[in-house]
């Protein structure tokens, strides 16, 4: 039976902990990065490190290292240097979000994709809960994250402005959520440019001025954000047209250019 010890009883490390022991690892425990932690490597096969991104160099290099364990930070977007002192290093980044220990041990345990890196120790441990080993190197590692935090956090952030103009139009955000898992699912069978839809890819100007009038000033910035995100993806779609019929040209360029408009308003 494989051993594991945390430093740092957060979110992500208790959900990791019940993970890991549902899955047949023995938890031996969990300690602060308040308390003492040199000797936290002693006994046990891999030591994780569920700190915050910017206490993990100080909380490794506070840990005596140990050739027989294997120090495992969590950060999405550090490299194996913040754990230096140790011999065997390695990283292990879940991408699903962990709201609750209990939520999130669930869904560790569900098929996801965890970034790894270093140590073999980190795809034994992604092994053992049933997921996905896709290994990121170091100088990768930040715009993996910023792509993660794109998926997930900014994911929340859009829909957080669909909950607000859909109340001042008097309308819950249940009305409007299976339309965004319709686009998700149409995004995950078919990819962005097949699945995107809507007046910026038809360039309709005329729908997003009036869309921009209707909302609340506070909100501006947030929709032309957006609407300069589906141009980006309709540019992609129009320079694939290009290589299949250079006929077709003109028209896309054309819609492009109308709804491009909105966005430098």
């Amino acid at each position: 039976m494989r051993t594991v010890r945390f430093i740092g009883p957060g979110r992500a490390g208790r959900a990791l902990a019940l993970a890991l022991a549902t899955a047949g690892w023995e938890v031996v425990g969990f300690r602060s990065r308040h308390q003492p932690v040199d000797d936290a490597a002693d006994g046990v096969d891999v030591l994780v490190l569920s700190v915050p991104d910017d206490a993990v160099a100080a909380v490794a290099a506070a840990v005596e290292p140990r050739e027989a364990c294997a120090v495992v930070h969590l950060s999405g977007s550090l490299g194996l240097d913040v754990l230096t002192p140790h011999p065997r290093r390695a990283s292990v980044h879940p991408l699903v979000p962990l709201p609750d220990p209990e939520r999130g041990a669930v869904r560790l345990r569900s098929g996801a994709t965890f970034a790894v890196a270093g140590d073999p120790a980190a795809s034994d441990l992604v092994a053992a809960l049933g997921g996905i080993a896709l290994a990121v190197p170091d100088g990768d590692r930040a715009l993996y994250h910023a792509a993660a935090c794109v998926a997930a956090n900014h994911l929340v952030g859009l829909l957080g402005q669909v909950e607000r103009l859909a109340a001042a139009a008097g309308l819950p955000l249940g009305a409007f959520l299976p339309l965004a898992h319709a686009a998700l699912e149409d995004v995950a069978e078919s990819g962005p440019r097949r699945a995107l839809t809507g007046p910026a890819a038809r360039g309709d100007r005329a729908t997003l001025e009036r869309h921009l009038a209707a909302m609340p000033p506070e909100e501006r910035a947030g929709y032309r954000a957006g609407v300069a995100l589906a141009l980006q993806v309709q540019a992609q779609v129009q320079a694939g047209a290009e290589a299949e019929a250079e006929a077709d040209h003109g028209a896309d360029a054309g819609a492009v250019a109308g709804a491009g408009a909105v966005v430098a308003a």
